[in-house]
């Protein structure tokens, strides 16, 4: 039998396995924990840090930390937010990202963290870094200006033996996600969608696909990203 602790979320009592990850138990308890990397489900890899919370008064992120009795756990600070709302723009300077011309606007995550933290002018200089589109799959577009190196398609999308279709290449400030040669040819049309549906900016797009759901009832182009999950919203 799994032993229930008692944690609390900004005062807020939570009550949940031990060892259920803390943004799974915020999830429980209505309480939205911003993220970029997380697939609810999937292990998490603690990529992204946007889910950075205080525990016991230390830094760490959300997705990776499992609840233990007692903890305290500060979320919605200006402190935390300040945080996360700068890890978005250096997310948005280090790329190449294009909101208005974006097959994934609407739909995006990075996009709608964006909004909910106001963000108008980055305080880091754009980069405007120099990478390809591949569109050398027939299944796929997987375009590296966009992408955020969050491993959501590495850890999601992978063959009936458990090798994961994309793969890093290159290192340092080369490092991209693409196709893995050997296994490239085992994606699949539902596995190019799910590829596509993983990915939280527009990266990966499955050919022919992208504007299925037209712009104005996108996921977030009528309702802000956490909607869904905050009890007060």
């Amino acid at each position: 039998m799994k032993k229930i602790v008692k944690i609390h979320i900004d005062g807020l009592e939570c009550l949940a396995e031990k060892g259920t990850h803390l943004i799974d138990v915020a999830r429980q308890n209505k309480i939205f924990i911003p993220y970029l990397c997380n697939i609810p489900g999937v292990e998490p890899a603690g990529s992204c840090r946007i889910c950075t919370v205080k525990v016991n008064g230390r830094f760490m992120s959300a997705c990776t930390t499992p609840v233990e009795d007692g903890m305290e756990v500060e979320n919605d600070t200006d402190e935390l937010n300040d945080i996360r709302k700068s890890i978005v723009e250096v997310l948005f300077v280090e790329g190449n990202h294009f909101c208005p011309s974006c097959e994934k606007s609407g739909n995006c995550i990075l996009q709608a963290l964006a909004y909910r933290f106001k963000i108008m002018v980055p305080r880091f200089p754009y980069r405007f870094p120099v990478r390809e589109i591949d569109s050398s799959h027939p299944k796929i577009i997987k375009d590296h200006n966009r992408c955020v190196l969050c491993k959501r398609c590495i850890r999601a999308i992978k063959t009936e033996d458990g090798k994961s279709i994309f793969a890093f290449r290159s290192r340092g400030h080369k490092l991209e996600i693409g196709i893995d040669p050997e296994l490239g040819d085992q994606l699949t049309d539902s596995m190019a969608q799910e590829a596509m549906d993983v990915c939280p900016v527009g990266s990966i797009l499955r050919r022919e696909q992208a504007f299925i759901t037209p712009i104005g009832k996108r996921k977030y182009d009528n309702k802000p990203i956490g909607s869904d999950i905050e009890v007060n919203e």
